[in-house]
This record gives C-alpha cells, structure tokens and sequence, in this order.
C-alpha cells in the first residue's frame, strides 16, 4: 500500500513531483486504464477515489488514483471518516493513492492523524524570499536533477535572481542546459547573468529605492516589474523577505551582536553577506524599518482582496519610500 498526501501553494513544484510519481508507478502501455485523476472537493469523488483505489490494475504496472484539491485534511465528516477507516487498511499494494491539496493539513482532525498513520506526507510550500540557504539549496538539487553544472558562485546568483519561482528556476536552467551544451566545466556567475531573466533582483532593487526614500526611481523599477506582468503578490512578498532581514540586522545591530550571530539568526549560507545588510541599514532608522512591515502587510492584504493591482502597488510604493524620506 502506497499512499500520499502532498499540500502547499508551489503548485508548480507539485505538478513536477505528480508528473515524477505517476511516471514511476504507471506502465505507460497501460496508463490509460490505470490512471484516474478525480477533483476530490466533495464526499461523494472522495468516495468514488477511494473505490477507485480498491480496483485491481489492468495489465502491467500498478494503478494510480489522485484524489486533486482534496479537503479532507481541512474537515471530514463522520460518514466519510468511517469511509477512510474501512478502505485505506485494505487498499491493495498494486495501487498508488494520492491526496492533493494547497491548505495545510489540520493535525487536530481525526482523518489528518489517520492518513499520517498510513501515508507519506510532502509540502511544497514557497521558500521565504529571504531564506537565502534554502532557495540556494534548491537550486543545487534541481541543477543537478537536469545535470547543469554550475560554480558555487553562479547557484548563489541563481537564487537570488529568481528567488522562490520554481516554475522559472526549470526553466531558466533548461535555458542554461542548452547554452552549456557538452561542456564539461560549470557555468560561472557571468554566464548566468548573461542569459538568467533576474526578476527577484529587480525587487530588490525596488526594495533598494523605497528604503532610499527615492520614490521616482522606485515608481519606475514598479513599472518595469509590471510591464513584464510580474504578480503582484510576488512583488509583495520580495519586498517583505528583503525589509524584514533589514529589520532583523538593524536590531540585532543596535542589541550590539556580532556578524556570525546575525548570519546565524538569519540562516545565510554566505556569513560574509551580513556586511552589505550592514551597509544596507547603516542610514536606517529600526523604528523606520518596524513601521514598513506593517504597510507591505496592508499591501499584501488589499490585493488579496482583489484591489485594482497596479495603482494599489503604486500608492503603497509612495507611502512606503515616502517614510524613509
């Protein structure tokens, strides 16, 4: 008996690892008798999924049943517990049931403790644009997936041009495979900078402005960000990784902590980086850093109540440069 849950909000990265789990466990002779994806948002596909699951493979391979946007993490009746509770146990070993979902799972809930007893949970949550470690350390692991090679230097350059978008880390590193051809060496950090399309290095530059106090420039890097149709939200959220380490090295700076505490409290990978924060917020204020998070938290909330996109951003962006004035 296999079965999955995958939750988060990188659909991208899900569908990759949907795409890489149904390749595995599917005879593509057969795949289209023993591949059944089901839109899971009521009792009743819940029920018909997991009958599904019980059926014996046609041919060779297993089956596979993917119970998609699934809410039984979120809230399960009792009729539909029972119905988990009876089918799960006996599900046969020649069959792959997957649960996906973009919520996080409720761990107060009778069915979350069930699955967990059976299944393989994954997360595919967006790393925090600030998390410099981790987005490094996915960029490493899918280079070498797609066999890209790339220097120390050129991953770090990577991470921090496309941030958390997996789906434009596939494909600027499907760009970088085709540049590298059959060479041998790995890519340097020119090379990348050369062809990579650097959208979150274009936030930080925003970022750059509206702590400068610089509203001109700062309207214009906005206009360019979304004359490329750049999402709001990710905007928002690039600007909030960046003012909020700002915040995080302006008070650690003034508590009077060394550099390897601050790298250590930020989780960096390069300590070394901690220097240009410092240069960074050398002319900000921390009460000018502590009111700024407050405002991209308002931004971030009016457009997800679906503000006109492009003049909410535009008067946040002036309120926000105008504070660092």
């Amino acid at each position: 008996m296999q079965i999955y849950l995958f939750w988060g909000e990188d659909d991208f990265a899900m569908a990759q690892a949907v795409t890489s789990l149904r390749q595995t466990v599917l005879d593509p002779n057969w795949a289209s008798f023993n591949y059944d994806k089901i839109i899971a948002d009521s009792a009743g596909s819940v029920v018909e999924g997991l009958d599904r699951a019980l059926t014996p493979p046609f041919g060779t391979g297993s089956r596979f049943v993917w119970l998609a946007n699934t809410t039984v993490t979120q809230q399960c009746s009792p009729e539909l517990l029972a119905q988990f509770e009876r089918t799960l146990p006996v599900i046969p070993p020649t069959t792959v049931l997957l649960l996906t979902s973009v919520k996080k799972p409720d761990s107060r809930l009778k069915s979350t403790k069930l699955l967990k007893e059976s299944a393989e949970f994954r997360e595919f949550s967006p790393i925090p644009p600030w998390n410099d470690k981790e987005l490094a350390q996915r960029v490493r692991q899918v280079a070498g997936e797609m066999n890209v090679k790339l220097t120390a230097t050129a991953i770090e350059l990577l991470a921090e041009s496309i941030g958390s978008d997996t789906r434009q880390l596939y494909s600027e590193l499907e760009k970088l495979l085709l540049f590298a051809g059959n060479r041998s060496q790995p890519l340097n950090p020119e090379e990348v900078a050369a062809l990579v399309h650097c959208h979150a290095q274009n936030t930080f530059q925003l970022a750059d402005a509206i702590r400068e106090g610089n509203t001109s420039a700062a309207l214009d890097l906005l206009a360019g960000l979304t004359g490329r149709s750049e999402p709001g939200l990710r905007i928002v959220a690039g600007l909030t990784g960046k003012f909020r380490i700002w915040l995080w090295v302006k008070a650690m700076i003034q508590a009077g902590d060394r550099d390897d505490k601050i790298a250590q409290a930020l989780d960096l990978g390069n300590p070394k980086r901690v220097y240009y924060f410092r240069q960074e917020v050398k002319n900000a204020s921390l009460e000018k850093l502590e009111k700024s998070l407050p405002l991209l938290l308002d931004l971030e909330a009016s457009l997800k109540r679906g503000r006109e996109e492009i003049s909410t951003l535009q008067t946040k962006v002036i309120e926000l440069s105008s504070l660092f004035r």
